[in-house]
């Protein structure tokens, strides 16, 4: 392939990139899905940049990358209360569950954008920030444990659960009781669901298994000579289905289910156009 050739190409895909960047997004998500990963790009000298991904599921059921965002520096509140701003602009009026993990101020940034919002922590990013301050010996019984209080069938029944976590292992680990308080009202709204959503909202899982892809994608290539090559890349992965998927996040299984369970929870917050 000429060089000529390459780069229409090129300026083909950044041009594409613009648009679906800024399309508009007219709709209400029940559930977004909220992560970030990091990149090495050049900027005078190879640094870790984070990059915001933002999956929503609207209310057919479908998944979809909302957009993606270079972040300045670490992954920090105030640049996702801008990618946020920035989806409401475009028209997101509405989100009723927001799953994210354990960013300090992100909670409070969601709720600023969209006040009605339910926030919920990721759980899978708890029990691993968790294991951190365990040691390995001890992570199959940890695991075990919290899986009694995030498997709990009400709040009071997982506050019960985690007493008795805290019992066990408060003294050697106080590190992961302090975590875990110090969650607990972001954690615990997902427990007032019945299964076909918590399985939903529980985990960033369909966020993360695409953020998988971006990394096969960015790590073959080391680091970026900049931004816009980073997020070409990335966009490039978004575009490419995967096998037997209309688009490369898919639909959500049991939608329907889910659908019924969440407008007699939301009510006329569920819009259908």
């Amino acid at each position: 392939m000429s060089r000529d050739l390459i780069s229409r190409v090129t300026d083909k895909v950044v041009d594409e990139l613009k648009v679906w960047q800024n399309r508009p997004l007219d709709r209400v998500y029940p559930v977004v899905l909220i992560d970030a990963i990091h990149v090495k790009i050049r900027e005078g000298q190879v640094t870790n940049r984070p990059i915001y991904v933002v999956v929503g599921i609207d209310c057919q059921g479908e998944r979809d990358v909302l957009g993606l965002w270079v972040g300045t520096g670490g992954e920090g509140a105030k640049q996702w209360m801008s990618v946020l701003t920035e989806l409401k602009n475009r028209g997101v009026a509405d989100v009723l569950i927001a799953c994210c993990d354990g960013l300090k101020g992100l909670p409070e940034a969601i709720t600023e954008v969209w006040p009605l919002a339910t926030v919920q922590e990721c759980v899978v990013h708890l029990v691993r920030s968790s294991l951190r301050y365990a040691s390995r010996a001890h992570w199959s019984a940890i695991t075990k444990a919290l899986r009694t209080v995030y498997t709990a069938a009400t709040a009071e029944a997982a506050e019960a659960r985690f007493a008795e976590f805290e019992q066990d292992w408060g003294r050697k680990y106080p590190a992961i009781i302090r975590l875990w308080r110090s969650s607990w009202e972001q954690f615990t709204p997902f427990l007032a669901f019945p299964p076909e959503i918590r399985k939903i909202i529980y985990t960033t899982n369909a966020v993360e298994s695409l953020n998988a892809r971006f990394r096969q994608a960015t790590h073959r290539r080391g680091h970026f000579p900049n931004e816009q090559a980073a997020l070409k890349v990335l966009y490039l992965v978004i575009r490419t289905p995967q096998r037997n998927r209309t688009n490369v996040t898919g639909r959500t299984g049991g939608w329907k289910t889910a659908l019924n369970t969440l407008a007699m929870f939301y009510g006329d917050r569920i819009t259908l156009n």
